[in-house]
């Protein structure tokens, strides 16, 4: 999978995605992120490599040191992952600065995780480094998920696939971590009132930014995790990997972290393969509200396919489904209903849930029981999607993925008003009625990122006129409800590449190899740099 998030604040109802939750999801219930902001700034082109490009002075001791990849054992964080990390995988730790303008200080431990090539060693290329999306998706999780998906694809052959938990994710450390699993459980980790009749105030905003330091190891580890710094990682762990240039894949927020690592270190890509992209232009506000006109979007397409059934639980009316959908959540703000196993399902986890749905047709299916249960008063099978997405796994450990997808969030994104935000809520109700809590935002909303510690560190619009690079391959599905298709040919024009347009109405296709035609391109691209032709299309 790949999502990309659901803004800076993270908002149940509407859930983050990434290509590696996406992907976990679709494993269990059949089948299973996102980004942009505002508005077009002009810019001087960025020749790839051109200074200002950041220097390595002070950094020789990370960028010198050689990683030594042993057993994965102590590397998961939850118990599906141990069963994940083993023989032949293999992993290691890399040293990072906490804060790259003062090397000498305070470090981060990265969590590396490797499957060696499996082929001729004398055809061996180098490593294809993959990012899931998120932000805050585990790379380790998604280099095994990749590796199974594409067990008969020549990349496994020709490279070291190599995934990684950028600073802050998962088994890298320190983790950003804000609440207990129990509170999970409960929904009591929600960062917006999207969904709730209660006051969110500044103090609230405050006490967030205390308990996730608390649980993080100190405020300067909340404002180091930005996508810059990640950059900067991803340079670092390159030169690690002792390779001169770096190959790169990377979903959803993934294409986000491509696209700023190409207009920082331009000189060291080989290549870029992106797909569902994140539009470099777009803040928040109006990614958000692009993003769930698409959901809306594949809401209705869901509603249409359902209405054919005469028992379908949003009625044989699409055009009346939205409101149909409406009467059977927005009780839930005041009454949430029994979901097994003694917790309850909300209006945010059932909004969350069928948001996470969407993003894949094969899921469908599930959202209809679901629904029908819901109907029902039975909240288990939404309750079940939204856990999948949101990382918590059958023995009730959560990873920290929407945890770390706040933080990333808070340190890309301008924070917005009290007002801005409200605004926002209002603005997003009208362009995916769906999620509306029909109840006024006015006043009790606010950005979770308000006392996050240190400024946002983007800059938005990003990865301007980039020239120079090697030409990126930029996979956009037509219908994708999280990144716009349209997003891909902006990105594309921004760094240089081309895009391949595959017809369907999903999120993200080629990590999770789930097309032939896609399949083919995509190796095509990574191992012997063949772009395909502008024209090219792929059906799903």
């Amino acid at each position: 999978m790949a999502l990309f998030d659901s803004g800076p604040a993270v908002d149940r109802s509407v859930p983050p995605a990434s290509p590696g939750m996406l992907g976990r999801l679709g494993a269990a219930v059949g089948a299973m992120a996102v980004l942009a902001l505002a508005a077009g700034c002009t810019s001087t082109p960025t020749s790839a490599g051109s200074e200002p490009q950041p220097s390595a002075a002070g950094l020789e001791a990370y960028y010198g040191q050689k990683l030594s990849f042993a057993s994965c054992a102590g590397y998961d964080t939850t118990p599906g992952q141990k069963k994940l990390y083993v023989e032949p995988f293999e992993c290691a730790r890399l040293k990072v600065p906490l804060d790259y303008q003062n090397p000498k200080g305070r470090t981060m431990q990265i969590a590396v995780l490797r499957l060696a090539a499996q082929g001729d060693p004398g055809q061996r290329i180098g490593s294809l480094v993959l990012n899931p999306g998120g932000p805050g998706g585990s790379g380790l999780t998604q280099a095994t998920s990749f590796a199974t998906a594409h067990a008969k694809s020549p990349l496994l052959q020709r490279f070291d696939v190599v995934g990684f938990d950028p600073r802050g994710v998962g088994s890298s450390t320190p983790a950003i971590s804000c609440f207990t699993d129990s509170e999970r459980d409960r929904g009591e980790d929600q960062t917006t009132l999207l969904a709730s009749s209660g006051q969110w105030t500044e103090e609230d905003t405050r006490r967030l930014a205390e308990r996730c330091a608390n649980g993080s190891g100190g405020k300067e580890i909340l404002s180091a995790v930005g996508t810059r710094n990640a950059a900067r990682d991803l340079d670092v762990l390159r030169s690690a990997l002792g390779d001169e240039k770096l190959t790169f894949a990377g979903q959803s927020y993934g294409t986000r972290l491509g696209a700023v690592y190409a207009e920082m270190f331009g000189k060291n890509v080989r290549a870029l393969a992106l797909d569902g992209v994140t539009d470099p232009t777009l803040k928040n506000p109006q990614r958000r509200l692009t993003q769930q006109a698409g959901f809306q979007q594949n809401f209705d397409k869901l509603a249409a396919s359902c209405a054919a059934s005469l028992d379908c639980p949003l009625g044989t009316d699409p055009a009346q489904a939205t409101a149909v959908f409406q009467k059977l959540v927005q009780p839930l703000i005041d009454k949430p209903v029994p979901a097994g196993k003694g917790r309850t399902l909300n209006f945010t986890q059932a909004v969350g849930g069928i948001t996470a749905g969407l993003y894949q047709p094969e899921v469908w299916p599930v959202l209809i029981k679901g629904l029908t249960q819901l109907k029902q008063g039975d909240g288990t099978q939404i309750l079940k999607v939204g856990d999948l997405f949101g990382g918590r796994e059958a023995s009730g450990v959560w990873t920290n993925f929407l945890e770390a997808n706040l933080a990333i969030n808070c340190n890309d994104e301008v924070r917005r008003t009290p007002e801005e935000e409200a605004r926002l809520r209002a603005d997003i109700a009208k362009s995916s009625p769906y999620v509306a809590t029909g109840r006024n935002v006015d006043g009790v909303t606010r950005d979770a990122c308000e006392s996050w510690p240190g400024e946002p560190s983007l800059g938005i619009p990003y990865a301007q006129d980039v020239r120079g690079l090697p030409a990126a391959l930029i996979i956009s599905v037509t219908g994708d409800p999280a990144t716009p298709y349209a997003a891909g040919k902006v990105l594309a024009d921004e760094i240089g590449g081309v895009v391949l347009t595959v017809e369907g109405a999903r999120h993200t296709v080629a990590q999770d190899a789930v097309n032939p035609c896609v399949n083919a391109a995509f190796a095509a691209y990574l191992i012997d740099l063949e772009v395909p032709a502008k024209d090219q299309r792929c059906r799903l």
